[in-house]
């Protein structure tokens, strides 16, 4: 069976936020401000936000967008199209777009999963505008095409997808937890990098890199994807720490030998150096002879530093925050090698290190059975998403 279809604009008021500049003189701590709805306020994983960390003068309300308990928030660029289900008031900025309901005849929880899915993702990412960084807007949201199946059908497909969402995240939940222990167990025997409560010695992280390979970006432009190639990995292939090494594509030979300074070998480490700024990821052996693009450098450890502790310390908190302070740009930032090379690392004795890489191997095969399990669930999750928008469900 396939459902009738509507547009998005005849089930919701489609509307974006607006944002009272500069901010900084709109905010207050008064209890009669107003909700100011962030990003930063949806919570990893949760469909709902639920609180606020800053309010702003009722002033303030004129210059921007008030919505109320819910509405459904859907960000408008980079990741675009993200939903979350509100469960306060408040105003928007001009990061978020909302969608008020028209009738009492939808479920929140089936808008969810219909909004949040790869099918609407797609359409949104075809229709969006912006080179560098695609956008939505509020008219193109409204104009998309979206099946409407009979409330109690609403309620039946979205129980269906919950639950099947529930599995999903107690895997990840699984894969955060193996992530807190790692690094705990950092700091329990390295201590934080930054303040160097041991006292270890200080290098730059030049200093710690072979000089027969020296740190280095990736090829700048790979050009067409190839069935059968060099892979090559790029941020977006960057995630907990792994590589997501079937999805990776592949460029010419001859492309990637003139970008041989930048071939990867075993326990490379790779960082991100533009867009996400800061992701990191320890090269397997399958991937020997790969390359990496211009978003990406390469750090070969000396014999001074083992990968694993290296991956480890620049993965901490306080030299995150230290690349994040040196990422330069507007709507993308990257950091620039000169400031890479500079990093600060802690050199702790070389026994030490390798306790903590015995430990993160450890992790790190329980880590890649729990990415294993996620990828089959969200598999598993968009084929169930799919047909339960087709009506086959």
């Amino acid at each position: 069976m396939s459902w009738p279809t509507c547009r998005i604009g005849d089930v919701f008021a489609v509307a974006r936020g607006g944002s009272p500049r500069p901010i900084r003189d709109y905010l207050t701590d008064s209890p009669d401000g107003l909700n100011w709805i962030m990003i930063g306020d949806a919570v990893d994983g949760s469909k709902y936000i639920t609180s606020t960390k800053n309010r702003i003068k009722p002033e303030g309300l004129k210059k921007t967008r008030m919505v109320r308990e819910g509405d459904f928030l859907l960000t408008n660029s980079m990741s675009f199209g993200r939903p979350y289900i509100l469960k306060t008031s408040g105003c928007i900025h001009d990061g978020w777009l909302v969608l008020s309901p028209k009738s009492e005849e939808i479920s929140p929880d089936f808008f969810y999963h219909l909004l949040g899915s790869q099918i609407l993702y797609r359409e949104f990412s075809k229709r969006a505008a912006g080179a560098v960084v695609k956008n939505l807007n509020s008219t193109l949201v409204r104009q998309v095409q979206i099946p409407l199946p009979p409330l109690p059908e609403q309620r039946r497909i979205a129980a269906i997808l919950d639950k099947a969402d529930a599995v999903r995240r107690k895997r990840q939940q699984t894969l955060d937890l193996a992530d807190q222990f790692l690094r705990s167990a950092f700091l329990d025997l390295f201590g934080d990098p930054v303040t160097n409560p041991k006292g270890w010695p200080v290098k730059k992280l030049q200093e710690l890199i072979d000089p027969e390979r020296p740190i280095t970006y990736g090829i700048l432009k790979p050009g067409p994807d190839l069935p059968e190639g060099v892979p090559y990995v790029r941020v977006v292939d960057m995630a907990d720490e792994m590589i997501k090494v079937h999805a990776l594509r592949q460029t010419a030979h001859e492309i990637a030998e003139k970008y041989r300074r930048s071939k990867l070998q075993h326990r490379d480490v790779l960082l991100s150096i533009r867009g996400h700024v800061g992701r990191l990821a320890l090269v397997p052996v399958e991937l020997v002879g790969a390359n990496i693009t211009q978003d990406t450098a390469r750090l070969a450890a000396s014999p001074a530093v083992l990968p694993e502790y290296l991956l480890g310390v620049l993965s901490t908190f306080g030299l995150q925050r230290w690349m994040a302070r040196h990422a330069k740009g507007g709507a993308v930032k990257g950091i620039n090698l000169g400031d890479v090379k500079k990093i600060p690392i802690a050199l702790p004795p070389k026994d030490y290190q390798e306790r903590f890489s015995k430990t993160y191997r450890a992790m790190r095969d329980l880590r890649a059975l729990e990415v294993t399990l996620i990828d089959k669930l969200e598999a598993l999750h968009g084929s169930l998403t799919q047909r339960a928008f087709r009506g086959d469900l």
